[in-house]
């Protein structure tokens, strides 16, 4: 009854975040991860302090490099992007969520790609197909890679959809969105991380 409670918990949780949650395949794994962590949370919590000192990707450290083909086999790389402000969005096709609002990540690169934006989508599907069948419908104009588990944990670990990191120019991470966000607050996050028009110039 327990165990059952707990994971009850978890689902409220992940539903009240408004997180696409998978049950299934690799993600099944995350999902005992997170059964097996709120056996510890009280421990926890008593090394709060602790965790807060220690740097991660979430709390304004160097966004993780990486490099990896796009859905059109072109190398993407992270670090080709320093002097960019880069907005990485982990998402999934069968995520609501997620494409509610890649439409947004549409218009903004669109709109402020000049100024020194740059969007780079991963997807955490376990095939390509589907992501570019949703590439495709969506008119996506920024490159998609496909994720792994790998790639989700050097960012902390990619336990909901979706989650969005907003990189400065210095390819530090200045904030963190997980679930369905407030998009004009993002937007007006991205403002605040771009020079001023005109001013922009690529290194």
């Amino acid at each position: 009854m327990v165990a059952k409670a707990m994971v009850a918990g978890i689902m409220a949780a992940a539903e009240r975040c408004r997180w696409s949650l998978r049950i299934g395949g690799g993600w099944m794994k995350r999902l005992a991860f997170l059964m097996a962590m709120t056996a510890v949370l009280p421990g926890l919590a008593n090394s709060s302090r602790a965790q807060a000192e220690t740097p991660t990707a979430s709390a304004h450290g160097s966004a993780p490099l990486f490099s990896r083909p796009d859905l059109d086999h072109r190398q993407v790389s992270l670090a080709a992007y320093r002097g960019k402000v880069v907005v990485l969005n982990f998402w999934a096709t069968w995520c609501a969520p997620c494409l509610m609002e890649m439409p947004r990540f549409v218009e903004w690169q669109q709109q402020y790609g000049g100024r020194g934006l740059q969007v780079i989508g991963v997807s955490m599907d376990d095939e390509a197909t589907p992501v570019r069948a949703a590439y495709k419908k969506l008119g996506l104009n920024y490159p998609v890679l496909m994720g792994d588990e790998k790639l989700g944990q050097m960012y902390g670990g990619v336990l909901g959809l979706p989650v969005t990191f907003l990189i400065d120019a210095q390819g530090k991470i200045r904030f963190k969105h997980e679930g369905a966000v407030d998009l004009s607050a993002m937007e007006r996050e991205i403002q605040s991380l771009l020079p001023g028009p005109g001013s922009f110039q690529h290194p």
